[in-house]
């Protein structure tokens, strides 16, 4: 059984870091592409950011270039994302999700979500 568990968020204020940690089990991690999405009050999901099966390869929606970084350890089986410069816009639940090969935008393998409130 496939189990997706985030840690990490918490209350921010703007411009500081976080870092989301997600721990993966009930498949083989290292065989699948991994993202992070999120969902603002209010509004569906919203893709963040994706790595290859390898780490190799990463991207980020626009919003989050320059300011996260998605890694992983496949030794470990855990993923991340490394947020800096956090903004109130970023205010979301954090979802971990392990991709689908045949389909780039199902969401629906995801764990519990992390919440993070970005606020002075």
């Amino acid at each position: 059984q496939v189990h997706l568990v985030e840690s990490g968020g918490g209350l921010v204020q703007p411009g500081g870091s976080l870092r989301l940690s997600c721990a993966a089990s009930g498949f083989a991690f290292s065989s699948y592409e991994m993202k992070w999405v999120r969902q603002a009050p209010g509004e569906g999901l919203e893709w963040v950011s994706s790595i290859s099966n390898t780490g190799v390869r990463t991207t980020h929606t626009d919003s989050a270039k320059g300011r996260f970084t998605i890694s992983r350890d496949n030794a470990k089986n855990m993923l991340f994302l490394q947020m800096n410069g956090l903004k109130s816009e970023d205010t979301a639940m954090y979802y971990c999700v392990r991709g689908n090969p045949y389909k780039s935008r199902d969401y629906s393998i995801r764990g519990q979500g992390t919440q993070v409130t970005v606020s002075s």
